[in-house]
């Protein structure tokens, strides 16, 4: 069961940077909700991992801690930023531009 956490987390993770790319190509009233789905779903995609991390601690499987927790940091790190880069440059495109 463990094994799908990860492959959830990552496609959870997928499915998080779709939504605002996706919401820019889509109609403007949808942008809001489309993007709280992502962000929602970048939280669940990060609490996964969490939740394997902390099974491998219940394991007392210190190695496989050690040799993967660089790589979760970065891959964490990189999702959480490019999916609110995404939402941020969906809420710009979708803002209307004022005519001076």
């Amino acid at each position: 069961m463990m094994g799908y956490v990860n492959i959830s987390s990552l496609i959870l993770g997928l499915i998080a940077w779709i939504l605002p790319v996706y919401a820019m190509m889509s109609h403007q009233n949808k942008r809001a909700m489309l993007s709280i789905v992502s962000i929602s779903l970048c939280g669940v995609s990060l609490f996964l991992q969490l939740v394997h991390q902390y099974y491998l601690v219940r394991l007392e499987d210190w190695g496989a801690l050690a040799d993967t927790i660089g790589a979760v940091v970065f891959a964490a790190a990189a999702l959480l930023l490019i999916t609110i880069a995404l939402n941020v440059v969906s809420f710009k495109k979708g803002r209307p531009h004022s005519v001076e």
